[in-house]
């Protein structure tokens, strides 16, 4: 394995400047420089990451902490940092908190020194519980926002996005609207029940509606349905608080001869790939899920290279909706 030593000995020069010159800094002369980086591609030279880290101060690395790694949301979010954060020629370093206030602060400890900033999707959506940990640190919040209004963030704005859907399963001639939640301690799945029941309040005058419990997990679908089915609830559309959940409930409606789209409307939230290909298509809200990450990611570029961010350059993204064969029915 060719090493630096190799490379300096070769071009009849210090190791020292050989660094310097593969390192990019300007205290070398054209004439030296251009000789150094011919003789290192003449031998094949790969710089050793690990050494060039330590000699820049940078690792080129960004820490992406996730409250999970599993699903297509989480999937899609990382598609979107990947695909900004690979053409600037930087790696990710991914990690996962499993939902856990605690451990969020152990993992972003354990890439201190490894990564040159943070990318972070607090477990509860509620940046502030671990602002403390990533105050020395270049930092931007995924779904979430600080108390110090100063760290940048992207978010979806989830309130907008559930007044959408339950207006559009209104519209559609639905009147008992039945929703499944995420979890209690998560801002998203707060916001998106607010939404859904402000709509009901509105437009139905139903100040207590069907509300069950969820997690943004599959089999809490599969679980909302047997509930539904085995109830004397009466329902003829639910609006579940993420894809994942809706997809699962479908299924286990359509075993049980349900006609989804016409005997009971069915909405979700997100718009993973995977509502596209489902039969009946899921009608969902479209949060753009890549985009959430590759601003994020976009946001982080701009700060490692020193720029100061103002509060107002954080992005709220505007929710649209995606209307597919699951509300086609009724009206």
């Amino acid at each position: 394995m060719v090493t630096i030593r190799d490379v300096a000995k070769a071009a009849g020069v210090s190791v020292a400047t050989a660094s310097r010159a593969l390192n990019g800094m300007s205290i070398v002369t054209a004439k030296t420089r251009e000789k150094i980086e011919a003789t290192a591609s003449e031998l094949n030279y790969v710089p050793h990451s690990g050494a060039r880290s330590l000699t820049k101060r940078k690792t080129d690395t960004i820490g992406v902490i996730l409250p999970d790694l599993f699903g297509e949301f989480f999937s899609e979010i990382i598609r979107g940092i990947d695909l900004v954060t690979h053409r600037a020629g930087k790696s990710l370093l991914l990690g996962n908190m499993h939902g856990s206030a605690e451990e969020t602060g152990l993992a972003i400890r354990a890439m201190r020194g490894r990564v040159d900033g943070l990318l972070v999707m607090p477990p509860d959506s509620r940046a502030d519980t671990i602002e403390a940990v990533t105050r020395d640190i270049p930092t931007v919040f995924l779904n979430a926002q600080g108390k110090d209004e100063v760290t940048p963030f992207v978010s979806v704005d989830n309130y907008a996005g559930a007044r959408l859907v339950t207006d559009h399963l209104v519209d559609r001639g639905a009147r008992t609207i039945v929703h499944i939640a995420g979890p209690a301690s998560n801002r998203d799945a707060r916001e998106r029940q607010r939404g859904y029941c402000d709509v009901l309040a509105e437009r139905l005058g139903d100040s207590s509606p069907h509300i069950l419990p969820g997690d943004f997990r599959d089999d809490a679908g599969r679980k909302a349905a047997r509930l539904l089915l085995n109830s004397d609830i009466s329902f003829d559309a639910i609006f579940a608080g993420n894809d994942m959940m809706a997809v699962d409930l479908m299924n286990e409606l359509r075993k049980a001869g349900r006609d989804i789209g016409n005997d009971v409307l069915v909405a979700g939230f997100d718009d993973i790939p995977l509502a596209r290909y489902v039969t009946p298509g899921l009608t969902t809200v479209h949060s753009d899920i890549t985009r959430l990450g590759s601003a994020a990611a976009e946001l982080m570029l701009r700060m490692m290279k020193g720029e100061t961010l103002d509060p107002n350059e954080s992005l709220v993204i505007a929710p649209t909706l995606a209307i597919r064969g699951s509300s086609a029915g009724r009206a």
